[in-house]
């Protein structure tokens, strides 16, 4: 990721195209802390590619001034792990939904993660198919009602945060769409997070599946339904920060600072960069019911990512052998000549 000595605002990574989502989809909000986020981390227009697969969150390309392609479904990802490997000094942002992302581009999904690729994966779940009207996705819930479940699904659904755990990701955040600031503090993060970062983002699709978030997003309960984690600070939730998350034997538990003699020093400090991914498990997978919703970075660890990986073997290699161009190489080894 190349920084610049140069100020950008918003509006620098803006295309001139009208933006055409229905009024009042969460992607607007979406494209909007992109923007904002892009232009925080500094990276220039022209150093940056935004690449998706089909779908609604897909169009998202169109509405930036950088680089950009819009693919085939559910390819996003292997074409921006092949566009980063071959350009490996740009910043590649990676669009997806959940149907895109999970269902046809599930492999490439786990895939990317495993590899460690240095791109930025923005995964909208709003666990519907909104582009082609509203058939169930991956992530509906089981017994949801849809065009292609009219007497509700028969299956469980997935669940982002396990797949990226599951696949070895270092690093996975979440955020609302509803959540501004915090949509734009975890895109910075994921920017500047070197190898593969998953930013999953509720999202609601006010057509077909409008208000599927409200458990969670409805104003009067959020507070106590999520909790914001970031590194170094303590696991506190609730409107007053009155509620904490502590240890109870190798499970969490959620409790009220003041009863049963829990006191603030109970309460854990989330470690977004240790090793082990044992806590950031268990962080991910809470849903607002027994235990809140987690958003905001939770796992941020460095390793070692296969597009470097694979430019210094290619630069070894090249070393070693002589190689100036593909030509070199091909003429290298046995060679013959058909008369």
């Amino acid at each position: 990721m190349e920084e610049m000595n140069h100020t950008y605002t918003a509006a620098n990574y803006k295309s001139d195209q009208s933006v055409r989502w229905c009024p009042g989809c969460g992607d607007h909000a979406i494209l909007n802390t992109l923007h904002k986020a892009m232009a925080t981390v500094g990276v220039a227009p022209h150093m940056t590619a935004v690449i998706s697969g089909i779908g609604c969150s897909s169009r998202l390309p169109y509405y930036m001034n950088t680089y950009g392609f819009h693919t085939i479904h559910g390819r996003g990802a292997a074409i921006a792990t092949g566009f980063k490997v071959a350009n490996p000094e740009m910043t590649v942002w990676q669009i997806s939904g959940d149907g895109d992302g999970l269902a046809i581009g599930g492999n490439h999904f786990i895939h990317a993660v495993r590899r460690n690729i240095d791109i930025n994966m923005l995964l909208f779940n709003n666990k519907i198919y909104g582009l082609t009207k509203g058939q169930y996705s991956p992530t509906s819930d089981r017994g949801f009602v849809s065009k292609s479940s009219p007497y509700g699904t028969t299956e469980d659904p997935f669940i982002p945060a396990e797949l990226v755990f599951g696949a070895r990701g270092n690093f996975f955040a979440r955020s609302i769409d509803v959540e501004l600031l915090t949509s734009q503090e975890v895109l910075v993060a994921a920017a500047r997070h070197h190898g593969a970062s998953v930013v999953e983002i509720l999202q609601n699709c006010v057509i077909f599946n409008n208000g599927v978030h409200n458990f969670i997003t409805d104003k009067e309960h959020r507070a106590e339904r999520t909790i914001h984690l970031r590194h170094g600070e303590k696991m506190l939730f609730g409107k007053n920060n009155e509620r904490g998350l502590v240890q109870d034997g190798f499970l969490l538990k959620a409790v009220t600072l003041g009863e049963d003699g829990y006191t603030i020093d109970d309460v854990l400090v989330h470690d977004a960069h240790c090793e082990s991914n044992f806590l950031h498990q268990q962080l991910a997978m809470m849903d607002g019911h027994d235990l809140p919703l987690a958003v905001g970075v939770i796992r941020d660890v460095e390793s070692p990512t296969y597009d470097a990986a694979v430019s210094a073997q290619v630069a070894e290699v090249k070393a070693r052998k002589g190689f100036t161009s593909l030509r070199d190489m091909i003429l290298a080894g046995e060679t013959w000549e058909v008369k």
